[in-house]
């Protein structure tokens, strides 16, 4: 399959196929019979690129894709700016069908990535299952191992892995990994800029040079963008610049990289649906805002020691600061003692600095109330990795071995508080200053420092035990350190310690150039974060910012994967057509999920015992001289496996105790059971380039309905348009129109506090469900020059 194509997909073995997606998984294999027949004709086999991946998150000499037991995705920066300005996240979302997006906090910027069911998410309080690197450095920040995508120079990006599950990833490697590799300037000289905007006050501007003088190089790329957003108090600025630095010779490569960024996102986040039917674009409480200041630096090398043996390493440093503003409707409303008091949730008095109580000082309406909750976090993280690649023959056979060593370290100063202020009829947004929070066991301000220290062993082996047949052998020891220091003098501090070692081994047949098969096991794990240690108990709950007040134990979480899958590619007509069909399962043990407490807008992590994921994907790709369309569907079953009992938070279908029961099989929130994707792009004439994506997925539960007893968020289907005009050899005009039929869909859906808060819009509002809209129709478009 060609670099610029979508790449390898598969999963690992899962249930049944069952009818309501067979239909369109079979229309997708009706394909398969007659096209093997026209790999059989006279004419020869379809040429094709082979896909070269690294075997680890350091880039080596790369073994070819169709020889590892593994679901392989390859996006280029071909595919990032199809369709108009550079955009990772649109470009993972309409064209890995695995994937999908939801924007829990609003901001199309800052959303959770689903594959498989795993998440990366910026956002503390989702259970991260996926480990995203960036030339060979761990991306996910330490202190939750949260990924924030607006820090990612897509302008910048020149390749995009993403796998299935792998234990050479290391950490959070549970449902897969994405690996980044940014462009320098050996791999894309010349200058390219780009303008553009459209709906919603959207303006950004985009450049990149790269240029090479004898054995050195340089590249550098920057970007900004404004967006205002299609909902109130919702925009988005961010900024990016990175720089490469690179020399080479025949033996050996060396890189210095630097990247800094910052961002403000504001999202409304989810708004209760009466309030969204009364006014679309409402939001429920504010201010809602995420502050990100971010820097990196990192030295890598390649060293040929000799024609078959080299060594890679990467060592790095980078500075990451984020402010997080949550408004929120009040915990403290009102005494109904007659006191004039505030009291808390429990009906105690609100206390502040020293165990003051709190008069109710904006009356007795507990209307007039709402939390402003605050926490900042500063981290610097540091780290090396070194591996050796060997790729002589053993016993006769084609062989290529890693084996190396990595350390990651951070130490991060977090800091966290709450205040009691007023809130604004119409907007619900707080009014301050407001007065400090400092209610012991529920909820006090917090100052914590914490340290991190994660150590690796890995190796792997692909063997060529025949020119069509490879066996590939791997494992990871993992080695975790954990420390935490209550600046305050609490009960945070504390030491917990981790290790494990993963294997894994799988096979791959290439019996034709129309048919492979793949099979392979793996193990993974991740260790509880510091987030979820300083917040695992229904007594030490914490709101969704992740105030800390107590510090028990956690298990780690370990995955064992089965994946198994059929793949090819062939001549039809005037062109290729290549396929992908593959099934998974991963099981978790000792699974770690944020639960509601029964204090309001509180929860807390907890082992819940065993969950699974399991599901299909099938691809379908085309491509020829002057057009090309693939269509890609995943069927995603992601259910629990162990029951528990939990607080049903704002949940209406409460038992008699407040509470929810999840019982074996039910399906976890926000993961949609069937996805569908489609794209065409045709070069109508030499000069002018069409083309159309569709994305469509069935309904998912609401986030606090994990027993599954109240309706599905709906599902939907939106069609994108967009169009390039090459006016000269340097100078492109694009448009795109994103949701061309208006389609009202959500992303998102969970329950909101409804009733605690006036909704001036909508004043009889009762229902708890709480949804995050998606774009309306919006046009964009722009200019591109290229010298």
């Amino acid at each position: 399959m060609a670099e610029a194509a979508i790449g390898l997909r598969r999963k690992d073995r899962g249930p049944a196929t069952r009818r309501r997606h067979g239909l369109m998984l079979g229309c997708a294999l009706a394909l398969l019979p007659a096209a093997a027949f026209a790999e059989d004709a006279p004419g020869g086999t379809a040429t094709v690129t082979p896909v070269i991946v690294a075997a680890t998150p350091l880039a080596g000499t790369g073994v070819a894709a169709d020889k590892l037991p593994a679901q392989i995705d390859v996006l280029t920066s071909a595919n990032i700016i199809a369709g108009g300005a550079p955009d990772t996240l649109r470009a993972l979302n309409e064209q890995v069908g695995a994937i999908n997006l939801d924007a829990a906090a609003g901001n199309p910027f800052q959303p959770t990535l689903f594959y498989h069911g795993f998440e990366a998410s910026p956002l503390q309080g989702t259970s991260q299952g996926l480990a995203v690197y960036v030339d060979g450095v761990r991306f996910n920040q330490a202190f939750g191992d949260t990924v924030n995508w607006d820090l990612i120079p897509s302008v910048a990006i020149d390749r995009l892995t993403v796998e299935g599950a792998n234990p050479l990833f290391g950490l959070n490697a549970l449902g897969g990994s994405l690996s980044l590799q940014l462009k320098t300037g050996f791999t894309a000289p010349g200058f390219e800029a780009d303008v553009s905007g459209g709906s919603f006050g959207m303006r950004e501007g985009d450049l990149q040079y790269g240029a090479s003088y004898g054995n050195t190089a340089l590249y550098v790329a920057a970007s900004g963008l404004h967006q205002d957003g299609w909902r109130d108090l919702q925009s988005s600025d961010i900024e990016n610049v990175y720089a490469d630095l690179g020399w080479r010779s025949d033996r050996a490569e060396l890189h210095i990289s630097a990247q800094g960024a910052k961002s403000t996102l504001n999202g409304p986040g989810t708004s209760p649906v009466e309030l969204l039917a009364a006014d679309p674009k409402a939001q429920f409480t504010a201010p809602n805002a995420i502050f990100n200041r971010y820097g990196s630096l990192s030295v890598s090398g390649n060293f040929k020691v000799s024609d078959t043996t080299s060594v890679q390493a990467v060592g790095y440093y980078n500075d990451f600061r984020q402010i997080v503003v949550n408004g929120n409707s009040a915990n403290d409303t009102p005494c109904d003692d007659g006191s004039g008091l505030l009291c808390d949730g429990d009906g105690d008095p609100s206390t502040t600095s020293g165990g003051a109580t709190i008069p109710a000082f904006l009356g007795s309406s507990p209307f007039a109330y709402s939390e402003l909750d605050q926490q900042t976090s500063k981290t610097h993280a540091y780290g090396v990795s070194a591996q050796v690649t060997n790729t002589d023959p053993l016993f006769g056979m084609n062989n290529h071995a890693v084996a190396g060593v990595s350390y990651d370290g951070a130490r991060t100063n977090f800091t966290a508080a709450s205040f009691i202020g007023g809130l604004t009829t119409d907007s619900r947004e707080f009014v301050g200053p407001g007065v400090l929070l400092d209610e012991p066991g529920n909820n006090i301000p917090v100052h914590v420092g914490i340290d991190d220290n994660n150590y690796g062993v890995f190796a792997s082996d692909t063997l060529d035990l025949t020119a069509d047949l490879s066996i590939t052998a791997s494992g990871r020891y993992n080695a975790i350190e954990i420390k935490l220091n209550d600046e305050l003098g609490g009960d945070l501090t504390g030491d917990h310690r981790y290790q494990r070692f993963n294997p894994a081994i799988g096979a791959a047949w290439r019996a034709t150039p129309w048919l492979g098969l793949y099979a392979s096991y793996s193990e993974a794990n991740r260790a509880p974060t510091p987030a979820e240690l300083s917040c695992a108990g229904p007594n030490d709950s914490c709101s969704l910012a992740n105030f800390f007040v107590g510090d028990p134990d956690l298990k780690q979480v370990v995955a064992h994967t089965y994946e198994g899958g059929v793949r090819g590619h062939f001549d039809v007509a005037s062109g290729a057509l290549s396929y992908d069909l593959g099934l998974y399962r991963t099981d978790l043990d000792n699974d770690i999920i944020f639960v509601n407490s029964v204090t309001l807008g509180r929860a807390f992590f907890t082992n819940i015992g065993s969950t699974r994921r399991q599901g299909v994907d099938a691809d379908l790709q085309f491509k020829a001289d002057r057009w090309s369309a693939y269509l890609a569907y995943a069927h995603t079953d992601a259910t629990y496996q162990s029951g528990f009992v939990e607080s049903a938070g704002s949940n209406p279908a409460a038992d008699a105790d407040g509470n929810l029961t999840i019982t074996p099989g039910d399906h976890f929130p926000g993961v949609p059971a069937d996805q569908v994707k489609l794209g065409f792009e045709v070069r109508a004439t030499d000069k002018l380039t069409l083309g159309l994506t569709a994305v469509g997925q069935t309904g998912a539960y609401l986030f606090g309905d994990e027993a599954n007893v109240t309706p599905k968020l709906p599902g939907f289907f939106v069609v994108n348009l967009n169009a390039s005009y090459q006016i000269t050899p340097n100078l492109q005009v694009f448009a795109r129109v994103e949701n061309v039929g208006d389609e009202k869909y959500y992303t998102f859906g969970a329950f909101s506090p409804t009733s605690s808060v006036f909704l001036a819009q909508a004043p009889t509002a009762s229902d708890p469900r709480s949804y995050s809209p998606a774009a309306p129709v919006g046009g964009f478009g722009g200019i591109r020059f290229t010298f």
